[in-house]
């Protein structure tokens, strides 16, 4: 799909500096522009690409003066905010890039299911018994929606995702490829034998509006209620959310973090990656847990931790600063020792 200049100036109340008939059918980076492209200049260390860009179309701040000559195959549109204005054609390019409609075969819904205006079901689906897919729900190939799942407006789920029985997924949702929602929690009890004997996880797992799961995560379901991912949490690839857990809204979550059940995190938190997190813990709203942190204790609101096991991040970077210098200490204490021989004490004789 192709736009003029003008077309696109227009979208972005902005104004043209150039061709306003030039077309743009791609977008790119300002060094690696190339001709029917368009690209955006918002930070100025990248100002010289813009005297030797091959991009067709280049968003420009409306104060921009240039230096140098702009290519005579250049047209820059002069907005408010290039960074924002790009996002925004970003944002459109990716609905454009995901607007399918309709059922793809070989796939099946069941009879018993409800498909909304505007679905789109790729091929090699598999909808069951009680679903609901409300209006503008996208679900590419090689999906699997169980039994009595309910999945909110225009949430889309990426090439095979697999949702469970009673799922419940809220409206503009985004669920990468290989995410697996609403398996079996991890529970198990030791029976007389002494061997594991499974615990039937009979919940379900609620995902409210606006959440964003990345590419094969694994949120269980729960043994009894709900595991609860609340409204606008971000997760990143490969994370794990133990049964029965809550993540409040608009906490973000980054790569290999595993969350056991029954454990709450709060709102607005900031958890990195590879943080491992204990059950049946408390941790408060506006948290912040830095990469690769052991957390086995419940942690108040607005606190920043880092370490293994973690605790307050200024007395974390103090004790680093001491365990650094350990070797060195060492060194310095068995010099002592060496230039300094202890005394042996020595006692009289009795007469």
């Amino acid at each position: 799909m192709q736009f003029s200049a003008g077309q696109i100036a227009e979208l972005l109340e902005g104004t043209v500096d150039g061709d306003a008939q030039v077309l743009v059918i791609d977008v790119s980076k300002i060094e690696e522009g190339r001709l029917g492209t368009l690209t955006f200049l918002s930070n100025p260390k990248y100002t010289e690409h813009v005297y030797t860009t091959a991009a067709s179309v280049v968003i420009v701040e409306k104060g921009f003066t240039p230096t140098k000559a702009i290519p005579k195959h250049t047209t820059l549109i002069r907005v408010h905010d290039p960074r924002a204005a790009f996002a925004t054609l970003l944002e459109m390019h990716e609905k454009h890039q995901y607007e399918r409609k309709g059922i793809e075969q070989p796939s099946y819904v069941s009879p018993k299911a409800k498909v909304g205006k505007g679905v789109y079901i790729g091929a090699f689906c598999y909808i069951s018994d009680g679903a609901v897919l409300e209006e503008g729900v996208k679900i590419f190939p090689n999906c699997t929606v169980g039994d009595n799942v309910h999945i909110g407006a225009h949430t889309l789920l990426h090439a095979n995702v697999t949702v469970y029985n009673k799922s419940r997924i809220g409206a503009n949702c985004i669920l990468h490829s290989g995410t697996v929602i609403g398996a079996d929690g991890f529970g198990f009890t030791i029976n007389a034998k002494g061997e594991q004997e499974k615990i039937p996880q009979i919940g379900n797992v609620i995902i409210e509006d606006d959440v964003e799961i990345g590419a094969n995560c694994t949120v269980d379901r729960a043994t009894l209620g709900s595991t609860i991912i609340r409204k606008g949490v971000k997760l990143d690839n490969l994370i794990q959310v133990g049964h029965n857990a809550e993540i409040g809204a608009h906490t973000v979550v980054v790569s290999q973090t595993g969350i056991a059940g029954s454990t709450r995190i709060g709102q607005h938190c900031m958890i990195g990656g590879q943080v491992g997190i204990a059950g049946h813990l408390v941790i408060g709203d506006r948290v912040k847990i830095a990469a690769q942190s052991g957390i086995g204790g419940n942690i108040a609101d607005d606190m920043t931790v880092q370490g293994s096991p973690a605790f307050a991040i200024g007395e974390y970077k103090r004790s680093y600063v001491l365990f650094r210098n350990l070797p060195e200490m060492r060194k310095r204490i068995d010099d002592l020792a060496v230039s300094q021989p202890p005394k042996i004490p020595t006692t009289d004789k009795l007469g």
